[in-house]
């Protein structure tokens, strides 16, 4: 099955969501917020999914989804959260996550969502980048 990796700063969701999904014959490895999710995909094998929190501390799930786009353009990315204001905003990163599952969550639900995102197409596209390209063809 899959390697999935879990960030999450609830430990007992953590611990929720890490047993449904090794029950479902994945391999997962979880950890307590993004800036450790970081170092562990840099550390350990490539993974098939990042599921995470979008309200964590040191790093949230935003960020940590930007920064993980970017230098692992293949990882699969779902999010979730508990707050509809953070739902909203994780939508603006449509192009780079497969979706985002509302907290609470059934056993079912976050295993039917994990196995759609795990089966969808990863997105071709190249993360967006800060800088200005139709400025920096005017100035040339």
């Amino acid at each position: 099955m899959a390697r999935i990796l879990v960030a999450e700063d609830e430990h007992s969701l953590r611990e929720f969501v890490e047993r449904a999904l090794i029950h479902n014959g994945h391999t997962v490895i979880a950890v307590r917020d993004g800036a450790e999710a970081l170092h562990t995909l840099q550390e350990e094998d490539p993974f098939d999914l990042l599921l995470t929190d979008i309200v964590m501390p040191i790093m949230d799930g935003i960020a940590l989804s930007l920064k993980v786009a970017k230098d692992f353009p293949d990882l699969r990315i779902l999010l979730m959260t508990g707050y509809a204001a953070e739902q909203q905003r994780a939508y603006n990163l449509d192009d780079l996550i497969y979706d985002v599952i509302a907290k609470p969550f059934t056993l079912d639900e976050i295993c039917q969502k994990v196995e759609d995102a795990l089966s969808s197409e990863k997105s071709s596209l190249i993360p967006g980048s800060a800088k200005d390209i139709g400025l920096a063809a005017k100035k040339n």
